[in-house]
C-alpha cells in the first residue's frame, strides 16, 4: 500500500476559469480520507487529477514515493469506483469481476483465487453467475466495488459510489465500505456531498468549497472546532444556527443582533479579540442541540433565556426538531430536543441557549474568532 501527497496543485480550464486552487495535502499510508463540499467544490476534479483522468496543471501529485503527473491511469496502481456502476450488461458477475485481471492477462487460477476472495469479502458468493440486469442496486454497487479490490491497488478511489442507492441502502452500504477498509488495510479516498457519510466513515475529512480546501481535520475536531462559518453550516444536521449581530456596550461588551431580539453579556472566558472589538459586526454560531426547551434544560455554565415563537415541530422518534423564530416573520431557527414534551405549535415559548458551547465568526471574513 502506499500515501498519496499533492503540492500546490491546480486545475486550470480553458479560459482561464480555476476548478482546484492550490491544494497540499497527505493521505498517509492505510488511511481513509474524505473530500466533502457542494456541487461544483472542485472535490471529484481532485480525486479524477489523483487517479490520472484528469491533467494537473501546476503541482505534483505523488503516490508512494513516485511523482504521477505524467503516469498514464493503468500505470499508478490505483482502482477507481464510480458513481455509475458501469458493468458490462452481457457479462456476468464473475466475467465483470475479472474482466481487469483478463486484460492484464492474469493466469486462470490467479483470477479464479481473487475473484473468489472479494466475492467472500463482499458476500455476493451466490451472485457470481448472474447478470448484472438480475441484481438490486446495492448488489450492483457490491460488484463494482469487488472489481476494485481483485486488483489488489496500492490505493482505492470512491467517487460518490453511493448516491444512485435509497437512503436505507446508503446506510448499509456506507458502513460495508468502512468494515471494508478496516479489513483490507489500505489507502482510500473517498469523495462525497454528504456530510453524514463523511462524518461516519473518514479518518480525516477534507472540506472544499469553491475548489478552496476550507479545512482538513478529524470529524470530532471539525464539529466541534470548525475554522469558519461555511465549515460550522456544514457539517452538522440540522445546519448551525446563524444570528448576525454586532458588539456593543463600553464596560460590558455585549452581542446584540440585527433585530436586537437576541442580546446578553458576553462571559469573561469569551475571546478577548471579541471583547474587545466594540462595533465589529460578527455572526453568532450555535448548534440546535445546544438549544434547550425550558422543562428540559439542564444545568449548563452560561446560558440566556430567550422568548421565541414555536412554527414546526418535527417528529424523528427518539428527539424532535423544534423550528422556531425570535420575532414573528424573522428569521427562522431550529432546536433539537428529546421528545418528552412536544412544544404548542403558535405559542410563545422560553428556550435556552447554551452559549458555553457557542461560535462567533468575523461577519466580513467569515473566519472564526478564537
Amino acid at each position: 500500500m502506499a500515501s498519496v501527497r499533492l503540492e500546490g496543485v491546480r486545475k486550470i480550464y480553458e479560459g482561464g476559469v480555476v476548478g482546484v486552487h492550490r491544494i497540499d495535502l497527505e493521505v498517509k499510508d492505510k488511511e481513509f480520507v474524505v473530500l466533502v463540499g457542494p456541487s461544483g467544490c472542485g472535490k471529484s476534479t481532485t480525486l479524477r487529477m489523483v487517479a490520472g483522468l484528469e491533467e494537473v496543471s501546476e503541482g505534483k501529485i505523488f503516490i508512494g514515493d513516485q511523482q504521477v503527473n505524467d503516469v498514464p491511469p493503468k500505470d499508478r496502481d490505483i482502482a477507481m469506483v464510480f458513481q455509475n456502476y458501469a458493468l458490462y450488461p452481457h457479462m456476468t458477475v464473475f466475467e465483470n469481476m475479472a474482466f481487469g485481471l483478463k486484460l492484464r492477462k492474469f493466469p486462470r487460477q490467479e483470477i479464479q483465487s481473487r475473484v473468489s476472495e472479494a466475492a467472500s469479502i463482499l458476500g455476493i458468493e451466490e451472485l457470481l453467475a448472474r447478470k448484472p440486469k438480475a441484481l438490486s442496486g446495492g448488489q450492483r454497487q457490491r460488484v463494482a466495488v469487488g472489481r476494485a479490490i481483485v486488483r489488489k491497488p496500492k490505493v482505492f478511489l470512491f467517487d460518490e459510489p453511493l448516491s444512485n442507492l435509497d437512503a436505507k441502502l446508503r446506510v448499509q452500504m456506507r458502513t460495508e465500505i468502512s468494515k471494508l477498509h478496516q479489513r483490507l488495510e489500505t489507502t482510500m479516498i473517498y469523495v462525497t456531498h454528504d456530510q453524514t457519510e463523511a462524518m461516519t466513515m473518514g479518518d480525516k475529512i477534507v472540506v472544499m468549497k469553491q475548489g478552496h480546501v476550507q479545512q482538513i481535520d478529524t470529524p470530532l475536531e471539525l464539529y466541534n472546532r470548525p475554522a469558519n462559518k461555511f465549515v460550522a453550516g456544514f457539517i452538522g444536521s440540522p445546519a448551525m444556527n446563524f444570528v448576525e449581530g454586532t458588539i456593543a456596550g463600553t464596560t460590558h461588551q455585549a452581542f446584540v443582533s440585527g433585530d436586537e431580539s437576541l442580546r446578553f453579556r458576553l462571559a469573561k472566558k469569551s475571546p478577548r479579540s471579541l471583547r474587545s472589538a466594540r462595533g465589529k459586526r460578527v455572526t453568532l454560531g450555535i448548534r440546535p442541540e445546544h438549544i434547550q426547551l425550558k422543562e428540559g434544560r439542564r444545568s449548563v455554565s452560561q446560558a440566556v433565556k430567550v422568548r421565541v415563537g414555536v412554527e414546526v415541530v418535527e417528529p424523528m422518534g427518539n428527539e424532535l426538531y423544534v423550528y422556531f423564530t425570535l420575532r414573528q416573520g424573522g428569521q427562522q431557527y431550529v432546536a433539537r430536543v428529546t421528545s418528552e414534551s412536544e412544544p404548542p405549535i403558535g405559542k410563545p415559548l422560553d428556550v435556552w441557549f447554551d452559549l458555553s458551547r457557542a461560535h462567533f465568526f468575523d461577519a466580513a471574513t467569515e473566519a472564526k474568532i478564537s
